[in-house]
């Protein structure tokens, strides 16, 4: 009965309109519009890559091989299953020219094609020509293609000719469009496509080189690809074999993108939780100008129970409202700026409408507004009767009663335990609501102990009154402080910690590697090149330091005799192929933390030092047995030490070491790290490239720069979310700004009246904005330091240091933001007329 008549009295409540619930509705509109959006932009790239699968990958499916091509065994089975075939080789190399005496050079990833090359797709060129033409050159000399930037670095037009390894090309159009570009992932050169016929004399394909090879298959019509991907992995995995296949064409971009989805959602959830302290503050304002309202539906005997179910179904329509809005503005945003979205995207998107990521960002609204709203609205209860007097909500006790904590409580572990199963992580859905819920708590611990430390500043300054107003004013619970130092302070708050997490990530890339850091990488360095390779730095006295190793690439399939994958899951030890070299004696530079190095001479059965933390992380121990297959050969080793191994130096690091027995007759190359002074790297360089063509030198600094690069991309996507978050947490602040104008003008009209001038009382508005925005940016600061703390040092596992630059803006963000909505509505409190608005109050 009371719900019948309760759903009566909230529909007469909303047929005043929505004065005071704009805040409310924009509020819990933006930040479920920004979940939406980034889920249905996460969306339309996945289905993006599902729809085009085959034209990302180049072909139906993939074999994949380390370091060798197919054997004939696995090119039968190849030909038995596939309608075509088409080889693709990936390495990096040096692209050299000469110019007027004078030799460029620059680091190229070299994809090489046969005639059937692209299978699915089409490969554009400027100027327009077909691939095959291209190929065929010009000169005498065969032809290639490359992209843009690597053109203008080496200052290359078409029809110039240049050099890789011994073999001379010529360049007969740039690379504008790659089908299949996703699909090989990052690289650390621009891309050159030329034919795998064209290299036979270039000695860049030698026994032991590093490079990959991919066989991209056109498959019937009827061919099931998840039986024919059962049986290759059944049949080659062993031999080291990588399946990839149409369903998933380009599997890292997908994880990538999902992750980083995943983590947008998160912050978006931080936006809507700014969101949810607007929304609990409008309906707390709105109830508080209900006290007379409430009361006397209490005098005619409505019950506690009416009352609450009148505002919460008033507040929950409004709310449907609210997310509706939002559904609306973030599903349609993705589709109408898909061009725009588009031009930016390296790989296919269907940007469309998306009931998934809507339904998630539904639940979100659903139950944020639930969690902000249940405490103000279970206040209701504590009217009585004769509360028939102004600001009785107020003087209400501040816990409500134990079943609206619980209640609370349960939508917000509900809200957290969806968003742990919606972003897959739950790890970092832990650490996100930790930190969103310990910051909350600490802006309302700091909003309390701003109120009492505005109340004892105000005694002192009697001598200066606009700066005693100010304090006066703050100290009032009715004045909003907490509001703002709540919504702008937790805005703030997210955007400090991303801030601070992304200048740490530029520091750990930018800053602090190259101090430490080599010179540069030389890779495919053939073993009789070492002595001369050697010879020529050792007397080089800008030289100071030289490593080098064997170098080969095995992939782990099993771990005492079970599948590696089965064993240790998604370590990236286990994803694919990884370094692997050997030594006989233990290098001067190693600890062993475990177990014992081989003995000198040791010829017995396989022996692996292992590194010591990736084999804690995997659960190995001293005697487990690893197969690990190399070009195609398994060997059974045992692990016999672990040791330390610090990949944060740039320096060469290997997981796993072997005695020379276990590898001999293994072709193989070695690399080397060179630190030297900056002047000489460029005749190092010069030397080393003009004695032998076939070694590939990369400049560690600029492998950084192209890092920095993708790290510069995820910090302005993580940025934009954070943004939202401010925006909200702005948009409550004007809010509260608003709703506290009728008492500035009650105020200004009685400092008038008193004599006090427009100025005097202008500065003290001012004063109070400065100081409600100075608290909130000071402890935003607090909360965002140890959040980018957190992260850094558990999730990136980098150093932290606080970035000054960064933190001063957000103080003076949060100063200049209070400051601007407090002056924008003082100016009709300060123009009202003092004896009109008097009289109106009585």
């Amino acid at each position: 009965m009371s719900l019948r008549l309760a759903s009566r009295f909230a529909a007469r409540e909303l047929r005043g309109g929505l004065r005071g619930f704009r805040i409310f509705l924009a509020c819990l509109a933006l930040g479920v519009a920004a979940i939406a959006a980034v889920g249905s932009i996460r969306a339309g790239i996945t289905e993006g890559l599902t729809r085009e699968g085959s034209a990302i990958l180049g072909g139906d499916a993939q074999m994949e091989f380390t370091y060798r091509f197919a054997s004939e065994l696995e090119r039968a089975w190849m030909g038995e299953n596939a309608t075509q075939v088409s080889e693709v080789t990936d390495f990096r190399s040096m692209a050299v020219v000469d110019n007027n005496g004078v030799t460029e050079r620059g680091l190229t990833q070299v994809k090489s094609v046969d005639e059937l090359y692209p299978l699915v797709g089409a490969v554009q060129l400027s100027p327009e020509m077909p691939l095959a033409t291209a190929f065929e050159g010009a000169k005498g000399l065969p032809g290639a293609v490359m992209d843009r930037v690597l053109m203008d670095r080496l200052g290359l037009t078409p029809g110039d000719s240049f050099r890789l390894g011994t073999q001379d090309f010529v360049l007969m159009a740039e690379l504008t469009r790659e089908p299949d570009g996703a699909a090989d992932g990052f690289g650390l050169g621009p891309r050159t496509l030329l034919r795998t016929a064209d290299l036979q004399n270039s000695g860049l394909l030698a026994p032991g080189s590093l490079y990959s090879t991919k066989y991209r298959m056109d498959l019937p019509d009827e061919a099931d690809l998840i039986a024919l991907s059962e049986q290759a992995k059944d049949a080659f995995t062993t031999s080291g074999m990588r399946w990839t296949d149409a369903r998933n064409g380009a599997p890292g971009v997908a994880e990538f993108v999902n992750r980083l989805g995943a983590f947008l959602i998160l912050v978006g959830l931080a936006g809507l939780a700014v969101g949810g302290v607007g929304v609990s503050a409008a309906v707390r304002s709105y109830l508080a100008g209900k006290t007379s309202t409430i009361a006397t539906f209490r005098t005619l005997g409505a019950d506690r129970a009416t009352i609450f179910q009148t505002y919460f179904l008033q507040i929950g329509a409004l709310s449907i409202l609210g997310i509706a809005m939002g559904l609306l503005l973030g599903g349609l945003v993705p589709v109408l700026l898909a061009p725009i979205i588009e031009a930016r995207l390296p790989i296919p998107a269907a940007f469309a409408i998306y009931p998934g990521p809507l339904a998630e960002a539904a639940l979100y609204g659903m139950l944020t507004a639930f969690v902000f709203t249940l405490w103000p609205l279970s206040r209701t209860a504590e009217i009585g009767p004769a509360a028939l007097y102004r600001d009785a909500l107020s003087r209400a006790r501040l816990l409500p009663r134990f079943g609206y904590v619980l209640a609370t409580l349960g939508g917000l572990g509900l809200l957290v335990g969806l968003a742990a199963w919606f972003s897959g992580s739950a790890e970092l859905t832990l650490w996100t609501a930790g930190g969103l819920i310990g910051t909350l708590l600490l802006l309302s611990l700091s909003a309390v102990g701003l109120r009492k430390l505005a109340r004892i500043s105000a005694r002192p300054a009697r001598g200066k009154p606009a700066l005693r107003w100010a304090f006066a004013a703050i100290s009032d619970p009715r004045e909003g402080a907490a509001s703002v130092v709540l919504s702008l302070g937790l805005g703030l708050s997210v955007l400090a910690a991303v801030g601070q997490i992304d200048g740490n990530l530029r520091n750990a890339i930018s800053g602090n590697l190259p101090d430490i850091a080599p010179s540069y990488f030389f890779v495919d360095i053939q073993k009789d090149q070492m002595p001369g390779y050697m010879e020529r730095l050792e007397n080089d006295p800008a030289v100071s330091k030289i490593e080098s190793a064997p170098m080969l690439r095995g992939v782990i399939t099993q771990i005492n005799g079970e599948s590696a994958i089965e064993v240790a899951g998604d370590h990236w030890v286990i994803e694919g192929d990884r370094g692997i070299t050997y030594a006989a004696d233990m290098p001067d530079n190693t600890r062993l933390l475990e177990g014992e190095w081989w003995p000198e001479n040791y010829a017995g059965p396989p022996q692996i030092s292992f590194a010591a933390e990736e084999g804690e992380e995997l659960g190995l121990s001293l005697g487990d047995k690893l197969t690990v297959n190399i070009l195609g050969r398994d060997i059974e080793a045992t692990i016999t030490s672990f040791r330390e191994v610090d990949f944060s130096t740039a320096g060469i690091g290997f997981v796993m070491t072997m005695n020379p027995a276990a590898v001999a007759g293994a072709p193989h190359s070695f690399i080397s790290t060179v630190y030297a002074e900056e002047e000489a790297e460029t005749q190092i360089l010069r030397d080393l490239a003009e004695a032998y063509p076939n070694i590939t030198a990369i400049r560690v600094k600029d492998a950084i720069d192209r890092v920095s690069d993708v790290l510069a991309g995820l910090a302005a996507a993580t940025s934009y979310g954070a943004g939202a978050s401010l925006l909200t947490g702005f948009l409550v602040l004007i809010g509260a700004a608003a709703a506290g104008e009728a008492a500035r003008t009650y105020e200004a009209s009685i400092l008038k009246t008193l004599g006090a001038t427009r100025a005097r009382v202008l500065s003290s508005f001012a004063l109070r904005s400065a100081f409600l925005g100075a608290a909130a940016g000071c402890i935003a600061l607090l909360a965002g330091v140890l959040g980018g703390w957190a992260v850094s040092n558990y999730v990136l596992e980098t150093d932290f240091t606080v970035i000054w630059p960064s933190a001063i803006a957000i103080v003076s963000g949060g100063v200049l933001a209070t400051l601007l909505a407090g002056l924008a509505f003082a100016w009709r409190p300060l123009s009202a007329s003092p004896a009109q608005n008097l009289r109106a109050r009585e």
